[in-house]
């Protein structure tokens, strides 16, 4: 799957981040006269804490910055280190562990973490200048090449493609071969005689010659609609038309299962923000909107009311930062999303997906089907509680906004799977975790 290649270099220097952990222990053992490397599940229990909280303050995205700053690396690594220092004397002053517990002593810790943290650091900056000068070159048409540099530019990415017109190409690209990563061309595009020669040479020499669609799955995780072909994608060639596939079956049985755990878990907290929303303005605690479903069928989608109550023939209007109309209590739940808690009950009903595209108000799909390409083809999904575009961009407060999470909505379509499904799941959880939603 596409969405795995972005992420084999993250993988990689987690990997790196853990095995650091016993020639660090041998030092403490050395220097300390401690027994760490006596207890090696207790050494990889505090590894994976290690990397969890790296995980979620952000100590592995760094890699993916186009401008790495030291001061900015060294800062969120040190901010893992210490919460890693705090939450292992917390596990041990909560199950009252004995003195004999070498790993929960400061000195220990600080002296198993001092060297992993270097070590972090420095795996950080040489992953980085192993990847600077490298780029990937783009052919597209001469009046899309700001279009798509632009789609590119969003991204952030660590190095940016050049990007080229046919008509440039490929004087444009000889003096910059030995940084070249590889050459994407739009599907459209007519080359002559001399550039499909010359782009047969590049084959034969083994860089990789792929299309604009792959490079943009690979390096941007979505599917801009604008550089996608009008015949683009039909039904049977997504995963989800295998009707009887044990995938299909599978999601299904995880919503049911994980609906069901997590109402009757929440259900204390979703008395009390009940109770909190009734009693801010006395209004309503459920909001109940008809949204858009699978195929294009609509039902209704239930919510916790963050937002004042609206005239019944008030019209659909974007959601801006700021609103006016959020309650104060709304604003504490939105970041966190803790609003659509009652979705699970459209999840068991079948209306929803734990993950999917999340719906959107029909008279405010008349427009954007209008004015985006492809935007129909989310609907091959079953919407979802939480979903690609939720977790990769914030709320679409314009049309140009709902184009790019329509981006990640296509690419979820295109490439779903359990493994996606679950990737997502854990971004969520992240998302709440940092409050990070908007």
């Amino acid at each position: 799957m596409s969405w795995r290649r972005p992420r084999r270099l993250l993988f990689l220097c987690a990997l790196l981040d853990l095995a650091s952990i016993w020639p660090a222990a041998a030092l403490a053992d050395r220097r300390l006269g401690s027994s760490l490397l006596n207890h090696p599940i207790w050494l990889l229990c505090f590894g994976a804490a290690y990397l969890f909280l790296g995980w979620l303050l952000g100590s592995y995205t760094v890699l993916r910055w186009p401008d790495l700053r030291l001061p900015s690396v060294l800062r969120r690594l040190l901010t893992t280190s210490a919460v890693t220092l705090m939450a292992v004397i917390l596990v041990r002053w909560a199950f009252n562990l004995p003195v004999s517990f070498s790993l929960g002593h400061r000195s220990t810790l600080i002296l198993l973490l001092l060297p992993m943290t270097l070590w972090s650091l420095v795996l950080r900056l040489l992953f980085r200048r192993l990847s600077e000068g490298s780029h990937w070159q783009l052919v597209v048409p001469e009046a899309s090449c700001e279009h798509v540099a632009m789609e590119w530019r969003r991204q952030d990415l660590a190095a940016q493609p050049r990007v080229v017109s046919p008509d440039r190409w490929p004087s444009r690209l000889w003096p910059r071969r030995s940084h070249l990563e590889g050459v994407a061309l739009a599907n459209d595009l007519e080359l002559g005689e001399e550039q499909r020669q010359h782009l047969g040479s590049l084959k034969a020499s083994g860089l990789p010659v792929t299309n604009l669609e792959a490079l943009a799955a690979h390096q941007l995780e979505r599917l801009p609609p604008a550089l996608l072909p009008e015949d683009w994608l039909s039904y049977a060639a997504i995963p989800w038309s295998d009707e009887f596939g044990m995938q299909r079956k599978l999601k299904r049985v995880a919503d049911v299962g994980m609906a069901l755990a997590l109402l009757l878990l929440s259900a204390p907290l979703l008395l009390l923000l009940a109770m909190l929303i009734w009693l801010e303005d006395r209004g309503p605690v459920l909001y109940r909107q008809e949204r858009s479903g699978w195929m294009g069928g609509t039902f209704l989608l239930l919510k916790l009311r963050t937002m004042v109550v609206a005239p019944p023939d008030a019209p659909a209007t974007w959601t801006i930062p700021g609103d006016r109309r959020i309650t104060r209590i709304g604003s504490l739940l939105r970041p966190s999303r803790l609003d659509e808690l009652p979705q699970l009950i459209n999840v068991l009903r079948g209306e929803m997906s734990l993950i999917g595209p999340r719906p959107e108000r029909p008279e405010l799909e008349q427009e954007l089907e209008a004015a985006i390409p492809h935007y129909r083809k989310r609907h091959w999904m079953p919407p979802g509680l939480s979903g690609w575009a939720q977790v990769c961009a914030p709320y679409a407060a314009s049309l140009e906004e709902a184009e790019l999470k329509l981006s990640y909505d296509l690419y979820y379509v295109r490439n779903w799977s359990t493994v996606l499904d679950l990737l997502i799941l854990f971004k969520t959880i992240k998302t709440v975790l940092k409050v990070a939603g908007r």
